[in-house]
């Protein structure tokens, strides 16, 4: 079982005189640490559109950067450590300042009439679809 006494060393790591238990347990920290931080999405084709959904909770709407680039739909977050640490004694700390980005192509995806809203921790983008052109031209023969 992994202690609560508080530790530091360059990398995270606890020094080697330490269990094999508590070994493992900062592996497991270390896969889940802030720098490789990301945030789940869900998207889903609604025929005339598509609907992106990113699960955002803690972050203020402030921090939400929504870009369409050439068909390429890209969500960033950053997020700033905003509190004063100063004097205060933690045994754990998990949160922190982090940024992520996630992004998704979507061939057939229109600049125009784009929406996003947050509410709840979840930011939901609607993508209209490009109208489909028909680039079949009749041509008469003389």
């Amino acid at each position: 079982m992994a202690s609560m006494v508080p530790y530091r060393s360059v990398f995270g790591l606890r020094p080697f005189n330490t269990s094999l238990l508590d070994a493992f347990d900062d592996m497991m920290d270390l896969a889940s640490a802030p720098a490789s931080r990301a945030f789940p999405m869900d998207v889903e084709d609604k025929g005339d559109g598509y609907e992106v959904k990113a699960y955002l909770a803690g972050v203020n709407k402030d921090e939400i950067d929504v870009e369409l680039n050439e068909g390429r739909l890209s969500i960033s977050v950053n997020v700033e450590d905003k509190e004063e640490n100063e004097g205060k004694n933690y045994l754990q700390r998990e949160f922190s300042a982090f940024s992520a980005t996630r992004g998704i192509y979507l061939k057939d995806a229109s600049n125009e009439g784009l929406s996003a809203r947050f509410a709840d921790g979840v930011l939901t983008v609607s993508v209209p679809k490009i109208a489909e052109k028909k680039n079949v031209t009749k041509v008469s023969i003389d």
